[in-house]
């Protein structure tokens, strides 16, 4: 029988001390989580540049205290990267000063934790980037649904949209366009259909939440 793949998403574990790693991924592993280690940030982000796997759905614990590449280093090239997933930051106490910790996750790390942490506050720190990441995943997958049916509209429809999306009537719309009003509800009821919406208030809805790229999951402000 084939043993299925623990369930996303992966707990990736950045640090090069092994005995601290071995540590963590024991911890992680015992309460569930699947959880894969590296040695260094170096590592990790050259598999990152060379496979799609370690795109999927993670969760990032990144030591800031590494060679040859920094934590902070590391973070800054996989950022460059695009890359979209939860990352928190661990530190040793008097590593970094507290504005360095805020600043990275302000620039959009999703938290830090400080050695020596809690078992359970580790835990349910990464627990919460874990569902943050999957909801993201979640809604990214629903803008890129929404953004590929919005490309399939007719130069037509486009322009349709457009006039709902700023309240117009459909008599509006014919005098604007200079088309009849039931040529204005057949685009109208194909725009709806494609995009998957009941109104035009629930259209205005999706285009504002769907219209651009999704932000990467986030932690709330400190």
């Amino acid at each position: 029988m084939t043993t299925p793949p623990p369930p996303l998403p992966w707990v990736h574990i950045i640090d090069d001390d092994p005995d601290f790693r071995d540590a963590l991924a024991w911890l992680l592993d015992s309460r569930g989580l699947p959880v894969r280690q590296w040695s260094g940030g170096d590592v990790f982000v050259q598999a990152v540049r060379a496979g799609a796997p370690l795109w999927d759905c993670c969760v990032v614990l990144l030591d800031i205290r590494m060679e040859p590449l920094s934590g902070l280093a590391t973070f800054e090239q996989l950022k460059a990267l695009g890359w979209p997933w939860p990352v928190l930051f661990l530190t040793g106490h008097g590593d970094v000063g507290m504005a360095v910790a805020v600043a990275a996750v302000k620039n959009g790390a999703w938290d830090f934790l400080e050695k020596p942490f809690q078992n359970n506050a580790l835990v349910d720190r990464v627990e919460a980037a874990r569902q943050a990441a999957l909801l993201w995943q979640a809604e990214a997958g629903e803008r890129l649904a929404f953004q590929k049916a919005l490309a399939g509209l007719s130069a037509r429809e486009r322009e349709v949209l457009d006039e709902l999306l700023q309240g117009h009537y459909n008599k509006n719309i014919a005098d604007h366009l200079g088309i009849t009003p039931r040529t204005v509800e057949f685009h109208r009821a194909n725009i709806f259909d494609k995009l998957g919406v009941q109104s035009a208030v629930e259209l205005a809805h999706r285009m504002g939440r769907y219209g651009t790229p999704p932000a990467p999951p986030n932690a709330a402000p400190l």
